[in-house]
């Protein structure tokens, strides 16, 4: 491992100034473990106008000490590094920033406010390291600990509880066991962070190798109920004769499955979350339980779950859509070319080939040996060949306005219904997509009555996955083909 041309310029540059400079903190904590650094940051005696007058090119903007330098590279990483000077912090009256921030004399004091031992470790520009809680011991062990007295660094800030489990499953260490304790007892302090840097830090354990050893680390150490207290509900909860785990190990094992086919994040949260409703929707006990709309209850709660998270409009659409349809019955005896068009109408052709990650997920985490049997492989092939054909009332050869020029009607609810009626004829054969065809039909439905018209378009607007409306345990795993 080398240091980059830019931080030994940075470094070079305070050093001649007449200032001690060191890079420090995550970047040093990968560079000894061989990993090539996200990102590089460096430590000074220099204060922020120091910083600046070496540095003309750069700027500060921010309450924490942090100059930005621009060093002109080619690479994104090196294009900008940041260089805070010596600090020390005051109490942490909100448990998530400090009320001040004081320049610290030494690279002593700096080191010691910072979060994990092996996040307090300093390096010279000639690879001289300065490691004063054992940072190094802790990084050849694989062990999470804190600097000091964990207690104290988790009132601090409480989001580094979070950032324990998160270093600890991106890099596949233990959490030692004061540590853990401390997390424990502190966990209800989770509670004061804001719900995007819960986020940030959960999404980061979520796309970790180790993602399901993550989760169950934050259950383990009770953060899980200050993040996602619904998945709680599922622990321990038995299902029925076509699982070998109970629902909660079942979330785990299909989040497991999405991580070492390193899937999307939209995947291992949909996976993760498919049967969140199951719960709330069980009736009966031992083998005969039945979950009867389980995903609908499941796609509810995901789209609180995700909301109250903070997560953006773009993602809850996405991943609600993917735990509501996640059911989906397909037997290729039974199940046309029809029924097909339908699912992806409601999925949307852009998210089809994650619906079957997440079913292959499901299946996985049911204890079925086979992710994708030739049921799953024909029906990719049938998506493919459906997906070009009109799915949408975009896709129709007539529109709103060509409606009211032949009907001779003004804008209102009923272009719509009857627009979602025609789609409804074109979904069960694309060659009535014609302009004659839907002309002629939309004059006969424009002869309804409102209420006629109204019940007519409700029932256009039915999901017809075929067996959509019998979407049981039992219906779904007769045709799994274990």
């Amino acid at each position: 491992m080398i240091i980059p041309k830019e931080v030994k310029n940075i470094i070079g540059k305070l050093e001649k100034a007449g200032f001690e400079a060191y890079i420090v903190g995550g970047c040093v904590r990968d560079f000894l473990l061989g990993a090539e650094p996200k990102d590089w940051d460096v430590t000074t005696n220099a204060k922020p106008e120091e910083i600046q007058e070496i540095f003309p090119d750069s700027f500060y903007e921010n309450n924490f000490l942090t100059v930005t330098a621009k060093t002109g590279s080619k690479n994104e990483k090196l294009a900008e590094i940041e260089i805070t000077t010596y600090r020390f912090e005051a109490e942490y009256s909100d448990k998530r920033h400090p009320d001040e921030v004081q320049y610290a004399q030494n690279i002593e004091d700096d080191l010691s406010r910072r979060d994990f031992t092996v996040n307090a470790v300093a390096m010279d520009g000639k690879k001289k390291i300065v490691d004063l809680f054992e940072g190094q011991e802790d990084l050849k062990n694989k062990i999470i600990r804190t600097v000091g007295n964990p207690n104290e660094r988790f009132n601090e800030d409480a989001l580094r509880m979070l950032r324990a489990v998160r270093f600890a499953t991106t890099l596949d260490f233990t959490i030692e066991e004061k540590t853990a304790e401390a997390i424990k007892k502190n966990s209800i302090w989770l509670e004061a962070v804001s719900k995007e840097r819960i986020r940030d830090e959960f999404i980061k354990i979520i796309m970790a190798d180790k993602a399901a050893e993550g989760v169950e680390l934050l259950r383990e150490l009770e953060l899980l109920k200050y993040i996602i207290p619904e998945l709680l509900e599922n622990y321990g909860v038995a299902q029925n004769k076509h699982h070998i785990y109970d629902c909660y190990m079942h979330a785990i094992k299909a989040l497991e499955f999405t991580a070492k086919k390193k899937l999307n994040m939209y995947v291992r949260i949909a996976s993760l979350l498919h049967d969140i409703g199951k719960p709330r929707s069980k009736v009966g006990e031992g083998e005969g339980a039945t979950f009867y709309n389980h995903e609908m209850i499941g796609a509810r709660m995901c789209f609180q779950i995700l909301n109250n998270l903070k997560f953006s409009k773009k993602e809850i659409e996405k991943i609600t859509k993917l735990v509501r349809y996640h059911l989906f019955y397909y037997n290729v005896d039974e199940v046309g070319e029809a029924s097909v068009r339908r699912l992806v109408k409601n999925v949307g052709p852009e998210n089809m080939e994650e619906l079957l990650q997440v079913r292959q997920a499901d299946r996985i985490g049911s204890g079925v040996p086979k992710a994708e049997p030739y049921k799953l492989r024909h029906l990719k092939y049938l998506v493919e060949k459906v997906s070009k054909d009109p799915i949408s009332v975009k896709m129709l050869k007539i529109n709103g306005n060509n409606l009211m020029s032949v009907l001779g009607v003004r804008p209102g609810p009923k272009i719509g219904q009857i627009l979602d009626i025609l789609l409804s004829y074109v979904l069960d054969d694309p060659k009535k997509n014609t302009k004659e065809f839907l002309e002629k039909e939309s004059k006969k439905l424009a002869e309804l009555s409102e209420k006629e018209l109204q019940t007519l378009a409700e029932k256009s607007k039915e999901e017809k996955f075929e067996v959509q409306n019998k979407e049981d345990e039992s219906a779904k795993q007769k045709y799994w083909v274990r």
